[in-house]
């Protein structure tokens, strides 16, 4: 067996183990910790991938070499490893666009405590793309949670805490339902293993045998992992995390830990239950009416907010409803608009609060729009970036959110019932994007007229603070690459699909 085959394996015990390591260490050394795990991570990945390109085939890895149903495995394949290594690219890139802001708004004396969690949440990530093992999922999912919740509350002040709170009640809820479900499946099956499930609900459908069990297990864990990720109307703690939170947690957040839990419902759909008995049920149905719902009512909490962090923040719970929305259309191209706006919302999201910490910075720390005015000139790149960030949300040509956009739009092409309700809703929401967004765009660059209140605004250069200078620079060319090169991308999602079926 080819030792590369061992990778996506070590990577999740890699990053499982570097946590504990990062306990002993002081800040500066849990950071460079963090920063090698990352990379070496990311090389990794960008071999498994190179792999899967050259065998044209998903591989199995099984632990401990005992079949199943005693072993465990873990399964890689084009999108997968594509997944993971884009995870681990974005992670880094969030790790160090806001490590300046970390050491000012977190103890001296707790800094290695919130390298613990990013490594135990990368792991969990890795866990969650890689399993073949629902329960596994699980157990993975559970990880995630304590960890974002860590992440979340890390800075110690009340909102922080409450909006951890919230986070934890909410997530817990999830993942009691998606626990259930995933019971309800095994008494049904017998199995844990997902290609084992998908073969036993086969047998079940051709039969017609518990076909309401079934279809109660598939609608609780749809309904967990939609909590977990805020779809429209369990989004409510969102905001809260997002906004209040340090940079780094709210990009990485907003960009990684939702898209881990909308991964494993991909792969639901596809290696546990079967795509086309997926797309026959009316879970499909369900999920694209809150999908829409999503889209509108996370672009008017944006518009209605006058604190950037919390606009950016509600931005989220728009682009969420995309990704169910085009889920809900049953159609393999709509699952490949999907998965790809898990890529361009990651790029673009971290950008964007990456981008907005530096034009708050530069404004003496006031996050309300009204006190913004001029911070595109102060700080420059931050502005480039932050317009950049808000084009793509719009769906400017050339940007990476155009592309999507393109794509949910030519999957509802033939689709007799849902073609006019998806265009009707992509056109709202775009136009609410371009509300919100180009209306902190053109606050950030109108020049200051009373300097009263203003006289610690600052000019920022690049050098100040070249770790986030080199973030933004690559978010930046991370979307015009989304937005301009989309094919690879695309040809990637539509082989790893091909692999999941």
């Amino acid at each position: 067996m080819e030792f590369v085959r061992n990778f996506p394996f070590i990577s999740i015990v890699l990053s499982l183990f570097s946590g504990p390591l990062s306990s002993v260490l002081n800040g500066k050394w849990a950071r460079r910790v963090n920063y090698f795990v990352l990379c070496v991570l990311g090389a990794m990945q960008a071999s498994v991938l190179a792999y899967v390109l050259q065998t044209k085939g998903a591989f199995v890895y099984t632990m401990g070499h005992f079949p199943a149903p005693w072993g465990n495995e873990i399964r890689a394949g084009v999108l997968e490893a594509f997944m993971a290594l884009f995870f681990c690219i974005i992670m880094l890139l969030c790790m160090i666009g806001g490590v300046k802001e970390r050491e000012k708004e977190i103890e001296p004396g707790k800094q290695n405590l919130y390298y613990i969690m990013t490594n135990l949440l990368l792991c969990s990530l890795l866990a969650l793309i890689y399993t073949n093992d629902l329960f596994t999922a699980y157990v993975f999912v559970e990880i995630n949670t304590i960890s974002a919740c860590g992440l979340i509350m890390i800075k110690q002040n009340g909102r922080t805490i409450e909006a951890a709170t919230r986070y934890m009640i909410m997530s817990l809820l999830g993942s009691g339902l998606f626990l259930l479900g995933i019971c309800f499946l095994y008494d049904l099956t017998g199995h844990l293993l997902m290609s084992n499930i998908k073969e036993a609900v086969a047998g079940l459908v051709s039969t017609g045998q518990y076909q309401n069990p079934l279809m109660i297990s598939i609608c609780i864990m749809c309904v967990g992992l939609a909590i977990k990720s805020a779809l429209f109307p369990f989004h409510t703690w969102l905001p809260d995390a997002y906004g209040y939170s340090t940079v780094s947690s709210a990009a990485i957040l907003s960009s990684l830990v939702s898209k881990g839990y909308i991964f494993l419902l991909v792969k639901i759909f596809y290696r546990v239950i079967g795509f086309d008995i997926i797309s026959n049920t009316k879970i499909i149905n369900i999920l694209f009416v809150f999908g829409i719902a999503g889209m509108i009512m996370g672009s008017v909490g944006a518009i209605m907010e006058s604190n950037i962090r919390r606009m950016i923040a509600y931005s989220s719970v728009a682009q969420i409803g995309y990704i169910y929305m085009g889920f809900g259309l049953g159609t393999t191209a709509g699952m490949i608009a999907s998965i790809y706006h898990i890529f361009s919302h990651a790029a673009t999201k971290s950008l964007l609060f990456i981008a907005g910490s530096g034009i708050t910075d530069c404004s003496d720390g006031n996050v309300n729009f009204k006190k913004l005015d001029g911070a595109g000139y102060r700080n420059k790149l931050a502005g480039l970036a932050f317009t950049v960030g808000s084009l793509s949300m719009v769906g400017v040509p050339m940007f990476s959110g155009f592309i999507s956009k393109m794509f949910f739009s030519q999957a509802a092409i033939g689709h007799d019932v849902k073609l006019l309700p998806t265009l009707i809703a992509l056109a709202i929401s775009t136009i609410l994007n371009a509300v919100y967004f180009m209306k902190t765009v053109i606050r950030i660059y109108i020049p200051v007229k009373d300097t009263v209140g203003r006289e610690n605004y600052r000019n920022i250069k690049m050098r100040e603070d070249p770790l986030k200078s080199a973030a933004l620079i690559l978010l930046i060319i991370l979307n015009f690459i989304l937005g301009l090169n989309s094919e690879p991308i695309i040809r990637f999602i539509e082989s790893g699909l091909k692999m999941f079926s």
